[in-house]
């Protein structure tokens, strides 16, 4: 099967072609002076009536005069339902996490919003993983899965960030840990205005996941899927744009035997699209579901050298 007919078969499986774009119709809520940049609190409309909330943060210096690259930061799982967005955006959660601040730091205007069941997007009726099961439920049903959702969401996040001013369109990125970095390579094959992915923590096969019996987060299931591929097949469709995915040796997520052997076919698809220097890739012995310094230290590499170089 070809890359394009594979691609095909992964659209189908998610759920068919995502609507026409609706008005963003962005409301700006507040703004918050922090030192070397500012944070806005920003909603916009994703699909008509469903607005999504997102911290934006933009370094001292930067406006329409002086634009600057942009990096989309999709924010982690871990059952921290009441988080979200503002963990990257380093107002709550581990300071490790902050990175939507580092970033801003490094000159790069940063977007963090909540995903579907996340921060201010949570139910009422219906609380943490429950909502999530709800959702997940609800999609399936309608022939559709929740990563059809998230792609969708983050599709409409890039539509945001090309409308600043103070933005380079050219020059997009977007990053995630954990749950986040399987938002990258969900997003990747399908928003072509991405030049630069970077994802930590979260390769989870689903040969991996049976093998282990993991019980992961509902956006990592795409229904019929794994009758053509697995997610390194889904991450190899990002090609030919720069990807580099950090893991740790010891990630019961991303259980490393699988990864290890799903490594080498993401690096094949590279080699078909005449890219093979765009995909890189790091595992640290001895981590577990971590940031590590050295895992930051190639995530800043990878932005410099592809949004900045």
């Amino acid at each position: 099967m070809t890359d394009d007919q594979l691609r095909q078969k992964l659209l189908q499986c998610l759920g068919g072609p995502w609507p026409e774009p609706c008005d963003l119709k962005p409301v700006l809520r507040e703004t918050m002076k922090k030192e070397g940049y500012r944070i806005e609190s920003v909603t916009y409309e994703v699909e008509p009536g469903d607005r999504v909330p997102a911290f934006v943060l933009i370094p001292d210096g930067v406006d329409a005069a002086h634009p600057a690259p942009a990096v989309a930061v999709w924010h982690q799982h871990n059952g921290a339902w009441h988080l979200g967005k503002v963990e990257p955006a380093g107002l709550a959660g581990m300071p490790m996490h902050h990175t939507g601040v580092a970033l801003a730091k490094e000159g790069y205007v940063v977007i963090c919003p909540d995903a579907l069941c996340f921060g201010e997007r949570q139910s009422k009726q219906l609380q943490g993983g429950n909502y999530e099961r709800f959702e997940f439920l609800r999609y399936v049903v309608a022939g559709k899965c929740l990563a059809w959702k998230y792609i969708l969401d983050m599709r409409r996040a890039i539509d945001y960030l090309v409308s600043r001013p103070e933005v380079q369109k050219e020059r997009l990125g977007c990053y995630g840990h954990s749950m986040g970095s399987t938002c990258i390579w969900l997003v990747g094959p399908w928003e072509p205005r991405l030049k630069a992915l970077v994802g930590n923590c979260c390769l989870p096969t689903y040969k991996g996941i049976h093998r282990t019996r993991i019980l992961h987060c509902f956006p990592n299931f795409i229904p019929g899927w794994y009758q053509f591929g697995d997610t390194p097949e889904i991450a190899g469709l990002i090609a030919p744009r720069a990807l580099h995915l950090n893991l740790g040796e010891k990630d019961g997520g991303s259980p490393i035997e699988e990864v290890r052997e799903g490594i080498p076919r993401i690096a094949a698809a590279y080699k078909r699209a005449g890219a093979e220097a765009s995909f890189t890739h790091f595992i640290e012995e001895g981590a577990g579901h971590v940031l590590s310094e050295e895992m930051w230290k190639r995530v800043r590499a990878t932005f410099a050298k592809h949004l900045k170089g």
